[in-house]
């Protein structure tokens, strides 16, 4: 039987995906510093929002001043959808303060407390959409690589008990096709969307690829990606012969 599908309103990537996402999958956003990632998470959840679907955006790279700021610049974006608790911006860093926990260094049972928070705060706001930006940020506090492993298969074992659709931004190097910081967290998604660019005649053109995409019969050609005021636009990328 085929899961419901949960449309993004990206016109052009729900294409891609045969109509959208399947409802309560995890789904990396992959790319680097700059390459449309928290843009393509907070169109996902306007898009939701203005569907009837409410969304819960959980931060730790930036503050709320400075991303309210930046997402005020898009058509897409309407305050009132934050003021009315359509959707709700949470600095984690504030959640951490609050737990009496290191903000810069903690272990994976602060970590785990932590995502009992997440899922407590999604629950009760009844939210069908959830972003973490980023998860490299999070795994970075923690002090050995056997704990970041411990941690993101608990954050796995933890999404796929909610019944929510999340997108999880995942940090990577410039011009690496890579999917993750720590080679772990693509093994927790259930879809993996990656951002980079290419170089055509001296110029750099962003991409978006859909890689993985479980239950779907996707796309895996990579399309040109814009970031206008209108927020993410895609275009079939011309092949070079």
């Amino acid at each position: 039987m085929a899961r419901d599908k949960c449309v993004t309103g990206i016109k052009e990537l729900d294409i891609q995906m045969d109509g959208g996402i399947p409802v309560g999958s995890t789904v990396l956003i992959v790319g680097s510093s700059g390459s449309g990632k928290t843009t393509l998470c907070m169109q996902f959840l306007v898009n939701g929002a203005k569907m009837g679907e409410k969304g819960v955006f959980f931060t730790i790279t930036e503050p709320l001043f400075k991303l309210m700021a930046n997402l005020e610049k898009f058509e897409f974006f309407d305050k009132s959808l934050v003021d009315n608790g359509m959707i709700t911006i949470i600095d984690l860093r504030i959640i951490f303060e609050r737990m009496g926990l290191d903000v810069e260094k903690y272990t994976v049972e602060d970590a785990s407390a932590l995502l009992d928070v997440i899922k407590d705060i999604a629950k009760e706001l009844d939210a069908k959409r959830l972003v973490i930006d980023s998860i490299t940020a999070l795994c970075y506090r923690l002090q050995n690589r056997e704990m970041i492993r411990d941690f993101i298969f608990k954050l796995g074992t933890f999404l796929a008990a909610m019944e929510c659709t999340t997108f999880l931004t995942s940090e990577v190097p410039p011009r690496e096709f890579k999917f993750s910081q720590y080679g772990i967290e693509e093994f927790i998604s259930d879809g993996i969307i990656f951002l980079g660019d290419i170089e055509r005649g001296g110029d750099l053109i962003r991409t978006l690829q859909i890689v993985k995409m479980r239950g779907v019969n996707h796309s895996r050609a990579k399309y040109a990606m814009s970031i206008t005021s209108r927020g993410i636009e895609l275009a079939p990328l011309l092949k070079v012969v």
